[in-house]
C-alpha cells in the first residue's frame, strides 16, 4: 500500500527535544510492513505550539499556520498521487493543523483518510472539529468511541503499542531500585514523596521535576534530590533494563477541581516498558487489564499505600519480580506491537 504519512516525529518537541517517539512507533513499523511511505515535508514545531484553538494566541497565529499547512499538504499529496496513486493518508493531526475541507479534498482524490490521536481522554476538544472529515479515526481510548460517533466521526478502536525493533531488553547492569521516566504533573509528585517517606530508593527522570515549586515544602527538596533531566529515546529503553521496578501512572495531567476521580488512560509507556523487559508497576485502570493480566504480567496499585507495599514486596522477592517481568515481556512482544495494530486496523478498514 502507498501511504502519505503526515505526523511530527514527536508530540513533545518542547519538552523532549530530539525525541523521535512517533517516528519510531508510527512510521518505522509501517515501513517494516512493506508499505511505500511518502513523508509530508513540513515543520510541525510552530503548529504544535498552538494546538489549543481556544486560546487567543492560537486564534490569532494559528489561522495562518493552519492555512499554510493545509496548502502544503494538498500540494504534496497531489504531486505524489500524480506520480503514483496514494492509497492512504495517515496523519497525526489536531484541528489546529488544517481545516476539515483540506482532508475532504484529499478524500475526493480517491484516497482513504485516517487520523491517529492518543489524548482524547482529556483533549478531545483538540480534534473535535477535524475528526468528522476523516474516513476513519484511530482511537486508543475505548471510552471515547461514542464521543467520536456523537460528532459524526467514524472511530476505530486501536490501542497503543510499541515497536519491538526498538523496545527490547538491553544487557546492562541493574542500577536502580525504582524509577519513573516522565513528566512531573498531577499527583505524581505525591506518589514519589510517599515512596521517599517509606525509605524506598526512587529516581525520576523527565521534564519539570527540577523546577522549583510555587510553594516549597521540605519534601519537594527531597524529590528534586532524586530527580534528573529527561533522558533521550535510547536511554529510555536502557532505563527499563537498569531498573528493578519501572513505574507507570494512568491519571492524566488535570486534577478535577471538584474532587472527583481523575481521567485515566492507557499510555504508550505501558507497552514500551513491558516490551523492553521491565518489571512494570502501574496505577490501576481497568482498560489496561484488557492487555495484561495483573499480578502475572504486570502489577497494579490503587493507592499510595499499596504502591509502597508492593514496591517493598517485589524489591525483596527477586524470583517473583523476574517471573512477572518475563511474562509481561512475552505478552507485549506477542500481542502488542504496532505491526499487529496496523494490520488489524487496515483489515477493519477493508485495506488489509
Amino acid at each position: 500500500m502507498r501511504i502519505f504519512h503526515a505526523a511530527a516525529d514527536s508530540p513533545n518537541h518542547w519538552n523532549l527535544p530530539g525525541s523521535r517517539i512517533w517516528h519510531n512507533n508510527l512510521y518505522l513499523p509501517l515501513v517494516d510492513l512493506g508499505h511505500d511511505l511518502v513523508r509530508f515535508d513540513h515543520d510541525f514545531g510552530p503548529l504544535n505550539d498552538h494546538i489549543d484553538p481556544t486560546t487567543p494566541e492560537a486564534k490569532e497565529i494559528g489561522a495562518a499556520l493552519r492555512r499554510r499547512c493545509g496548502e502544503a499538504l494538498v500540494e504534496q499529496v497531489a504531486a505524489a498521487h500524480a506520480r503514483r496513486p496514494i492509497d492512504l493518508l495517515f496523519t497525526y493531526f489536531y484541528s489546529a493543523f488544517v481545516e476539515p475541507d483540506i482532508i475532504r479534498a484529499i478524500a475526493d482524490m480517491g484516497i482513504v483518510t485516517v487520523n491517529w490521536f492518543c489524548n482524547a481522554s482529556y483533549q478531545f476538544h483538540l480534534v473535535e472539529a477535524i475528526a468528522p472529515a476523516y474516513d476513519w479515526c484511530l482511537v486508543p481510548e475505548r471510552f471515547r468511541l461514542d464521543d467520536y460517533r456523537r460528532i459524526g466521526a467514524n472511530p476505530l478502536h486501536c490501542q497503543e503499542a510499541a515497536n519491538p525493533t526498538l523496545y527490547h531488553p538491553i544487557d546492562v547492569p541493574l542500577a536502580y531500585d525504582v524509577t519513573f521516566v516522565g513528566q512531573r504533573y498531577g499527583d505524581r509528585p505525591d506518589h514519589i514523596k510517599a515512596l521517599l517517606s517509606a525509605g524506598i530508593d526512587i529516581r525520576v527522570f523527565g521534564p519539570r521535576w527540577l523546577d522549583p515549586p510555587r510553594q516549597p515544602r521540605p519534601m519537594d527538596d527531597a524529590v528534586r534530590a532524586v530527580a534528573s533531566a529527561p533522558v533521550d529515546d535510547d536511554e529510555l529503553v536502557r532505563m527499563y533494563s537498569r531498573s528493578k521496578i519501572s513505574l507507570g501512572f494512568t491519571a492524566v495531567a488535570r486534577i478535577p477541581a471538584d474532587g472527583s476521580p481523575p481521567i485515566r488512560q492507557v499510555r504508550l509507556r505501558d507497552f514500551e516498558a513491558t516490551m523492553s523487559g521491565a518489571f512494570y508497576l502501574v496505577e490501576q485502570f481497568d482498560e489496561i487489564l484488557e492487555s495484561f493480566e495483573p499480578d502475572k504480567e504486570i502489577v497494579t496499585f490503587r493507592s499510595m499505600d499499596e504502591l509502597v507495599d508492593k514496591s517493598r514486596f517485589y524489591l525483596a522477592h527477586d524470583d517473583a519480580r523476574e517471573r512477572i517481568r518475563l511474562a509481561g515481556m512475552r505478552r507485549a512482544r506477542a500481542e502488542h506491537t504496532w505491526h499487529q495494530r496496523f494490520r488489524a486496523a487496515f483489515a477493519a478498514m477493508g485495506m488489509g
